[in-house]
């Protein structure tokens, strides 16, 4: 118990935090564009056209793991929400407001490709359907997180306030899920589930895969670095922090 205790202490720290991230990073950076450009190149390029949508199907490897993303985003918040309340871990509130821009333009992206995708499937841009209604109601979770952090001067209030929303939104999330379970939608069902066999065909669904992994790389780069500086901002005073400041100076002169 006492190793898992300090283990858990260390992870909150913010200078072993920074130190292991930039070891991570440039292995994640080579990962996330290899997958992406493969998956990229093999979906668009080699993949057969779908036999009903024919080649308008292929926005699904842009759609699907923006969408996925913008999902186990939110997921993470409502974790570091608890994690920051229950454990006062302020890196917690760190990894909590720079994840939710990142999930902001997931799920923007992941509604845009829908809407560019809805059009020549549905004959429409937009209906009230219930998979588009409830990612339209995450979008607005995340801007709801992103305008207290910035709306509360005091920090630890703002962290409070952000993690209680994160963690009350994350009722959003199954409803997103199993709406198309739930409800009579015009959203297809799961492109492919881990306990089941897939509906597409091997060359179709292995692209998506290596892209759903691609952006989930893309996504631990970016989170990373905006975590690395704003740690780098809120420890300012610390020794290190302003040793590792002059590094980076001193590296770009």
């Amino acid at each position: 118990m006492t190793m898992s205790w300090t283990w858990l202490h260390k992870l909150g720290s913010p200078k072993w935090f920074y130190e292991i991230s930039g070891r991570w990073l440039s292995w994640l950076a080579w990962a996330a564009a290899l997958l992406i450009g493969i998956g990229i190149a093999w979906g668009l390029a080699f993949a057969p056209a779908d036999y009903q949508q024919g080649n308008s199907f292929r926005i699904i490897y842009i759609h699907v793991p923006a969408a996925f993303l913008a999902q186990s985003i939110y997921v993470m918040l409502a974790v570091a929400g608890v994690v920051g309340l229950v454990w006062k871990m302020k890196l917690a509130d760190v990894a909590l407001q720079q994840a939710a821009p990142i999930g902001a333009w997931m799920c923007f992206v992941a509604l845009l490709t829908g809407a560019i995708w809805g059009k020549p499937t549905w004959g429409a841009w937009w209906v009230w359907d219930a998979r588009l209604t409830s990612m339209l109601i995450l979008l607005f979770l995340y801007f709801g997180i992103i305008a207290l952090g910035q709306a509360i001067g005091n920090r630890d209030s703002a962290a409070k306030a952000c993690a209680v929303l994160a963690i009350v939104g994350v009722v959003n999330i199954p409803i997103i899920k199993y709406s198309v379970e739930w409800w009579n939608t015009l959203h297809q069902t799961a492109t492919f589930k881990l306990t089941e066999k897939p509906a597409m065909p091997v060359e179709m669904w292995l692209p998506l895969l290596v892209l759903v992994i691609g952006f989930y790389c893309f996504f631990a780069v970016v989170l990373l670095l905006r975590m690395r500086l704003e740690v780098l901002k809120r420890e300012s005073r610390s020794a290190w922090a302003r040793t590792e400041v002059a590094a980076l100076v001193e590296r770009r002169s």
